[in-house]
C-alpha cells in the first residue's frame, strides 16, 4: 500500500526537474554537469559559453539551441542519479579546478587565487564553526540585530560561547526593517545576498524590503536568536575596565531602565546606514507638511494626490522616484549631483517556479549559480577601477575600460529619456563611471523624463513654509519633502560611547570622522572589541556585504580561539599592525577611482580619506582572514572574568 505513494511522488519530481532543466541557467547546468560527471568535454568546444554583456545572467551561455539541448538531457540524466544517489565524479574541486570551471562558465579569465573562496564555498567550509573551550563566565555581547549581529550570533553559538543580542528596535533585521520607504530593495541579487550557510526560497531576483526582512528573521528564528535578544534596548556607554579586563555596558530599555552589566567582549553591529543625515537647510522646522527621511518612513504616509518633493538622487531617491511617480500629483526632485546608473534587465524579475524547485532541490545547482553570480557582482569589475596615470582624459574616466563603461551609460540613458533629450546636461554625470556607487537603474531616467516631474539640478538653499527654494532660486511649492540626503556613514560607530584603556574614547581615536580598524574589525587601545562591518570593509565595486561581515567574523572567531588556545582572554591588535594595514588601505584607494578629484560621495571623510570602502576583492580580503598571525596582537589575562551580569539598576 505504501509504494503507490512513493512511485507517484517520485514520477512528480521527475517530471518538476524536466520542467527545471528546460529552463535552467546553460552556464550552470554546464558546471553541475561536469562536477557530476568528471567528464571533460564538458569543458570543451561546442560547450563553451559565450561571455554575456553587462549583469545579465546569460541563460543560454550564447549556445545554439541543438547545443542547449544536448546539455540539458545530459543534466537531466547527472541530477536524477545524484537524487538515487550517485556520487559526483568531482565532490570537492580543488581551488585551480574550481576557478578553472568558473572562468569556463563565465567565459572571462578567473585566476587560480580566486578558486581559493570558490572551493570552500562549494564544500561548504568557508563558514564552518567547530566548538572551542571559553574561558569560565566568557560572555559576549552583540551590539545590533541587523545582518551582521545575527551572523556573528549564529557563529558565537556554533562555538559554544555564551552571548547577549541587544537590539535598539522591536525586531530582527536592521538595515531591511527600519528601511520600509516605497520601493525599497538591494541591488545585489537575493542568491548571493544571503548567508553562505543559509539559503532561501527568494520569490524575486532582486527583493524588496519585506521579503528581505522576513529572510533575516528568519534566520534568527530558526537558530533560536529570540531567547538570547533584548529588543528596544540602546547602548548608552560602553567602558573597558582595565583592573578587571572586561567591558562596562550601560542600557537604557524601552521603559526607561538603565542597567550596567559587564561582559568579555563586543561584537558592535550597529552597521554604518543607521543615522540619517539630514543638511541644515534655513527654514527646514517651517516645513509645515510631513519632512520624512527614507529610514524613517511613516506607514501612515499618504502620498496620493500631492505635491512632493525628493531632495538627493543616491540609492534611496533613486528607488523612491519610480515607485511613487505614479501616486502623486507632482513629483519635484532636488538632485544638485548626478549619478551613473547601469541598466536593470531583472528589475523586479519573479524567479520562474521551475528555477525555485531546482534551487532548493539541488543544492550543487545552487551553489554554482550563486558563485556566478558571486563573480559579476563582487569582483569582476574591481580591476578597471585602477588608474591609468597615462590615460589622456582623467576627467571623464580613469582607464580605456571605465570610458568604454561611460560611452555605453551614456548610449543607455540618451535611449531612456526619449524626446527628452534636454535633460541630458542635467543627468549626465561628468566624473568617471563607478566614482560613486554605481546604482542599478530601476526606471528612474524614464521618470525624470515625465511632464509631471520637475528635476532642479541644484541643492535645496531654503524653505519658506510650503516654498522650497533652490540655490539658482527656483521655487516650487510641495505639501510633502522627502529628504533622500543618506546618512552619517563617515561617523562610524557614533550611536553609543566607547571608552577602551585610558579613558580614551573610539571618537578621539577616530578623530570623529576618520575610522580606522585592522582588517575593519579591531583598533588598538580597545581589547575584545570587535567592530562587525567597521572601516574600510563596504563595497563601492559592488557585491554582497555580507560576504566581509562573513570573513570578520570568521576572523574574530579564530582570533579568540587563538586567545584562549593561550591562556588569555583578553587580546588586542599593535599599533603598528594597524598602522601598517591603514597605510596599505589609503595606498590602494590613492590608485582607484573613489580618490577622483572630480566628485564628492559618501565613501570619503572630512578630509578626504575613503573611510567606507574596501579597496580589495572579495576574495583578497577572505585570504587575510583565515588565519591569525600571532605577532600582530597582544594577548592577556584579565584579573577578573564576566558573565553579563548586572552591576547596578535604576529607573532613568
Amino acid at each position: 500500500m505504501n509504494k503507490l505513494p512513493e512511485a507517484s511522488s517520485d514520477r512528480d519530481w521527475t517530471h518538476k526537474l524536466k520542467e527545471a532543466v528546460a529552463v535552467a541557467n546553460i552556464p550552470t547546468l554546464l558546471m553541475v554537469l561536469f562536477q557530476f560527471s568528471g567528464d571533460r568535454r564538458w569543458m570543451e568546444d561546442p560547450f563553451v559559453p559565450r561571455r554575456a554583456r553587462g549583469l545579465d545572467d546569460n541563460d543560454s551561455g550564447g549556445l545554439p539551441d541543438s547545443i542547449q539541448a544536448q546539455i540539458r538531457d545530459a543534466a537531466f540524466d547527472a541530477i536524477s542519479a545524484m537524487h538515487e544517489g550517485a556520487a559526483p565524479a568531482l565532490p570537492t574541486p580543488g581551488a585551480e579546478l574550481s576557478a578553472e570551471m568558473l572562468a569556463h562558465s563565465m567565459a572571462e579569465i578567473v585566476t587560480s587565487a580566486y578558486g581559493e573562496i570558490v572551493a570552500e564555498e562549494l564544500a561548504g567550509t568557508s563558514f564552518a564553526q567547530k566548538p572551542f573551550a571559553a574561558p569560565k563566565g566568557f560572555r559576549v555581547l552583540i551590539v545590533g540585530a541587523g545582518m551582521s549581529g545575527i551572523c556573528a550570533a549564529i557563529r558565537l553559538q556554533a562555538a559554544g560561547i555564551a552571548f547577549d543580542i541587544v537590539e535598539k528596535e522591536g525586531d530582527f533585521g536592521g538595515t531591511w526593517r527600519e528601511n520600509r520607504y516605497p520601493g525599497a530593495g538591494v541591488d545585489t541579487p537575493n542568491h548571493l545576498y544571503s548567508y553562505s550557510f543559509a539559503q532561501y526560497d527568494w520569490s524575486h531576483y532582486f527583493a524588496l524590503q519585506g521579503e528581505l526582512w522576513d529572510y533575516f528573521r528568519k534566520v534568527a528564528h530558526d537558530n533560536g536568536l529570540t531567547a538570547h535578544t533584548e529588543f528596544g534596548t540602546k547602548v548608552d556607554v560602553a567602558r573597558f575596565d582595565e583592573a578587571a579586563g572586561d567591558w562596562v555596558v550601560e542600557t537604557t530599555g524601552a521603559d526607561g531602565t538603565t542597567r550596567t552589566r559587564r561582559y568579555s567582549a563586543i561584537f558592535s553591529a550597529v552597521g554604518i546606514l543607521n543615522i540619517p543625515q539630514v543638511p541644515d537647510i534655513p527654514g527646514l522646522d517651517s516645513f509645515p507638511g510631513p519632512v520624512v527621511h527614507p529610514a524613517e518612513w511613516p506607514e501612515d504616509l499618504n502620498l496620493t494626490g500631492k505635491r512632493v518633493a525628493v531632495v538627493g538622487n543616491g540609492a534611496s531617491a533613486m528607488q523612491i522616484v519610480p515607485a511613487i511617480a505614479d501616486r502623486v500629483s507632482h513629483l519635484t526632485i532636488f538632485a544638485r549631483s548626478k549619478q551613473w546608473a547601469a541598466p536593470f534587465p531583472q528589475f523586479r524579475k519573479p524567479v520562474p517556479d521551475q528555477i525555485r524547485w531546482l534551487i532548493q532541490e539541488v543544492p550543487l545547482y545552487q551553489k554554482w549559480y550563486r558563485q556566478r553570480l558571486a563573480w559579476t557582482f563582487n569582483d569582476r569589475v574591481h580591476i578597471t577601477l585602477q588608474v591609468d596615470h597615462d590615460w589622456p582624459e582623467p576627467n571623464r574616466a580613469i582607464n580605456a575600460t571605465n570610458e568604454r563603461h561611460r560611452q555605453a551609460f551614456v548610449e543607455y540613458v540618451k535611449q531612456e529619456l526619449g524626446d527628452r533629450q534636454d535633460l541630458l546636461d542635467k543627468v549626465l554625470p561628468d566624473y568617471p563611471p563607478f566614482g560613486k556607487r554605481m546604482l542599478l537603474d530601476n526606471g528612474w531616467f524614464r521618470t525624470v523624463a515625465r511632464d509631471d516631474v520637475t528635476l532642479i539640478d541644484q541643492h535645496l538653499k531654503e524653505v519658506r513654509g510650503n516654498t522650497l527654494v533652490a540655490s539658482d532660486g527656483t521655487t516650487q511649492e510641495v505639501d510633502i519633502l522627502i529628504m533622500a540626503t543618506g546618512f552619517k556613514v563617515a561617523q562610524m560607530i557614533s550611536s553609543y560611547e566607547t571608552i577602551g584603556r585610558g579613558g580614551k574614547r573610539l571618537r578621539d581615536e577616530w578623530d570623529d570622522d576618520n575610522a580606522r580598524a585592522y582588517l575593519g574589525s579591531t583598533v588598538p587601545g580597545f581589547p575584545n572589541f570587535f567592530t562587525l562591518l567597521g572601516p574600510n570593509t563596504g563595497l563601492g565595486h559592488g557585491g554582497s556585504v555580507i560576504t566581509p561581515v562573513e570573513s570578520q567574523i570568521h576572523y574574530i572567531m579564530k582570533l579568540l580561539e587563538k586567545t584562549f588556545a593561550e591562556g588569555a582572554t583578553t587580546v588586542e591588535v599593535r599599533r603598528q599592525t594597524y598602522e601598517d594595514y591603514n597605510t596599505r588601505v589609503d595606498h590602494a584607494h590613492g590608485n582607484m577611482v573613489w580618490t577622483h578629484k572630480g566628485m564628492e560621495n559618501w565613501y570619503r571623510n572630512s578630509r578626504g580619506r575613503v573611510v567606507a570602502l574596501t579597496p580589495w576583492r572579495h576574495d583578497d580580503f577572505w585570504r587575510m582572514t583565515r588565519e591569525i598571525d600571532p605577532k600582530d596582537y597582544i594577548l592577556s589575562h584579565s584579573l577578573a572574568s564576566a558573565e553579563g551580569q548586572q552591576v547596578s539598576s535604576d529607573k532613568g
